[in-house]
């Protein structure tokens, strides 16, 4: 986000006038509807919002916090479908990862969650998260 803010405060220069009003979300139809872009089915979006598919990033940096897992946790079910399209027997769990699925993206084997507006989060389990954690905590 201090990128674009970076790239707006520079084209702001360029207008005799700028002028930042901020409408409540319930009055705003476009930008309710543009919160609601997480979600991967577009069938819930109102006509008057055009979407845009970018096929290239409009900034190259990715941002990720980078922590590691280990052993058997809750991302695990996950990665096991991403990797190989494996469910687990029970059709409830089974359904819950094909829900969450889309949500989260593989990348060198690492699981992260995906941030439409938010930097990628890195996945990990609760002794890595408490380590994480008392390292912030500690400077």
């Amino acid at each position: 986000m201090e990128k674009y803010a970076r790239i707006v405060q520079r084209l702001v220069k360029s207008f005799k006038e700028v002028v930042i009003k901020q409408i409540p979300r319930s009055e705003n139809i476009r930008a309710d509807a543009l919160s609601k872009l997480v979600s991967t089915c577009f069938d819930h979006l109102s006509k008057k919002v055009l979407v845009e598919l970018l096929k290239e990033r409009s900034i190259d940096e990715r941002k990720v916090n980078t922590l590691t897992t280990s052993k058997c946790t809750w991302m695990n079910p996950l990665i096991e479908y991403l990797q190989h399209d494996l469910l687990p027997e029970s059709h409830e769990e089974d359904r819950k990862i094909r829900v969450k699925a889309p949500s989260y993206v593989l990348v060198d084997e690492e699981l992260y969650r995906k941030g439409f507006t938010t930097p990628w989060l890195k996945c990990v389990d609760e002794a890595k998260g408490k380590k994480a954690l008392q390292e912030a905590y500690t400077g």
